[in-house]
């Protein structure tokens, strides 16, 4: 069984060849059908995340542990069961729901693993989807995507997830009535702009590239915006007939969260959730005049991922721009991905 490892944070993925797992106890063994490369695979990949200022948030010293295949967007067939294991049988396509707990705190027994303080991620802390074969520790994060595609579903295990997460916490009234602002158009940007147009809402993106403007524009934004020009701020009043109520952050810059901030209505609500990074200085007496609410979000809980997968069943939605690659080719997609050449999302594909 062979994996696509971060060896040494920063320097390129290394394959190497390990004995087929055996599943013990409640475990299922799944043989990998697609992965997802996600823009946070870049910053594990990298060793952590910048906190401006010259510091970093280290995730050596946070337990991230080398060697690690990478991946939390992963869709697998199920090869074999532990002794233990039920609810799945040999031969079942599944999404794989990565955001792991330890189980027993409050937090994962309130439902909310991904907030868990004791995290044992697939693809982050554990090994995940960069790989030829995936251990799953229960059958219940498994999920069933019918007889939908597997590329076309792994992400939804975060991109999808996360932006779900974060339009569920927007009030139902603002989303009906109010266009929602979402800076960037990559994975999250597009992946957003779909939930939104299904939802019943209209969407407008910011994003630098052109490119992705265009692909945000042909995902159902009623207008995309260049977030460099001089006057984007401007032109974001207009685009949504004034102040705005609702705005998801897919960045996460001090650019962004600044233009943001900006925008906001008395009472509007700033919702981060991308970790490009930085540091950001915003007026403290600002926040309680305009009563501005500003939430960070970080992916979702399985309950809200199993309602994702349903809604898309039910619905059909056309999925984010896909690129397949092979999966030893997983180093190159992690590097186009850091040069910002992926439109939409690269999925890894082993063969056989």
């Amino acid at each position: 069984m062979r994996r696509y490892e971060v060896q040494e944070f920063g320097q390129p993925l290394k394959a190497h060849d390990y004995p087929t797992p055996t599943p013990a106890g409640a475990e299922v063994l799944l043989r990998v059908r697609a992965a997802g490369v996600c823009h946070s695979d870049l910053h594990i990949w990298e060793g952590g995340y910048d906190l401006g200022q010259g510091k970093r948030l280290s995730l050596k010293d946070r337990g991230i542990a080398l060697p690690l295949a990478m991946g939390h967007e992963t869709v697998g067939e199920v090869v074999a069961l532990g002794p233990d294991a039920t609810g799945v049988a040999v031969g079942d396509i599944r999404l794989v729901y990565p955001w792991i707990g330890c189980g027993g705190c409050a937090v994962c027994l309130a439902g909310s693993e991904n907030l868990c303080a004791d995290a044992r991620f697939l693809g982050v802390h554990r090994h995940g989807g960069y790989a030829e074969q995936i251990l799953v520790p229960h059958a219940r994060y498994l999920v069933d995507i019918g007889d939908l595609t597997p590329a076309e579903m792994a992400p939804y295990a975060c991109s999808g997830l996360t932006t779900f997460s974060a339009l569920k916490k927007i009030p139902k009234d603002i989303l009906a009535r109010e266009p929602i602002i979402v800076i960037g158009a990559g994975g999250l940007g597009l992946m957003c702009t779909n939930l939104i147009g299904v939802l019943g809402g209209r969407a407008i993106l910011v994003d630098i590239d052109p490119a992705k403007r265009a692909a945000a524009i042909a995902a159902g934004a009623i207008a995309a915006i260049d977030g460099s020009a001089a006057d984007a701020l401007d032109q974001l009043k207009a685009a949504a007939g004034g102040m705005v109520w609702a705005i998801i952050d897919c960045v996460g810059a001090p650019a962004t969260v600044k233009l943001g901030f900006d925008a906001l209505a008395k009472g509007g609500q700033l919702i981060i959730i991308g970790l490009f990074g930085g540091e950001t200085n915003l007026p403290i007496p600002l926040i309680p005049m305009r009563a501005i609410t500003i939430q960070g979000s970080y992916v979702g809980n399985l309950a809200e991922l199993k309602e994702l997968v349903a809604l898309v069943r039910a619905k059909r939605i056309p999925p984010i721009p896909i690129t397949r690659r092979p999966l030893d080719q997983a180093d190159a997609a992690l590097a186009d991905l850091h040069r910002g050449k992926v439109i939409g999302r690269t999925v890894l594909e082993p063969a056989g």
